[in-house]
């Protein structure tokens, strides 16, 4: 009886360790399967969006820390943000007018995105997003929120600081900081309008790239 007793729970152990073992081996295989998609998405949309047409400009003069660009006109549409937090009117804005380019519009028409996404850093921020080349003003659909707007920006001379990563409020303030003190170092005046761009959708993890800018005088 203590024979059949210590077989039976030496096998239950066993049967244990292996249903345990097995459920483990489910867990590593869909984790590495999640991996390999996600990794594979990221990979995609990097190439996908490398084809986005971008904000165009010259470089006029790159120093170690900033860079002096001429920016062309162009055609904007924008939406004006009650607050002046970038977590809170970078999601509330991007919702906005990305539903207005996937088609929240009176004709129902997709847009192709553009790139960067700009926000001013203003108590009340202004997110926009540039028109297409192909698009003039008049040929561009209505907006179905009455917030959205069309801006057009002029040719602009600008200063520019580059930083990787996350943005947020902290950092958006910390390099607009180092752009004023470095232009005032070099004896550059600016107008004081500060933008921030932001060249990466918010589902890319890797390889973000964002910038500050300001007008020059």
């Amino acid at each position: 009886m203590l024979i059949a007793l210590y077989y039976r729970v030496v096998y239950s152990n066993l049967s244990y360790s292996n249903l345990k073992w097995t459920s483990m081996k489910w867990m590593i295989i869909v984790l590495g399967i999640v991996i390999v998609v996600f990794f594979a998405f990221q990979l995609f949309w990097r190439k996908s969006f490398g084809k986005i047409e971008n904000y165009p400009f010259k470089v006029i003069k790159e120093f170690d820390d900033i860079s002096i660009r001429r920016y062309d006109a162009r055609l904007f549409v924008s939406v004006q943000l009650s607050s002046s937090k970038y977590e809170t009117s970078s999601r509330k804005g991007f919702s906005i007018l990305a539903g207005y380019i996937f088609g929240d519009n009176s004709k129902g028409e997709k847009i192709p995105m553009t790139s960067p996404v700009s926000i001013s850093l203003e108590d009340n921020m202004t997110m926009m997003f540039m028109v297409p080349r192909e698009y003039e003003k008049e040929d561009m659909p209505g907006p179905n929120a009455s917030d959205i707007k069309f801006r057009e920006e002029p040719s602009k001379q600008v200063a520019v600081i580059s930083f990787v990563g996350w943005a947020n409020s902290l950092k958006i303030e910390q390099y607009k900081d180092q752009l004023i003190q470095s232009l005032k170092e070099k004896g550059i005046a600016h107008n004081g309008k500060f933008h921030y761009l932001g060249y990466n959708p918010p589902f890319q993890v890797f390889n973000r790239n964002n910038e500050i800018i300001v007008e020059l005088k």
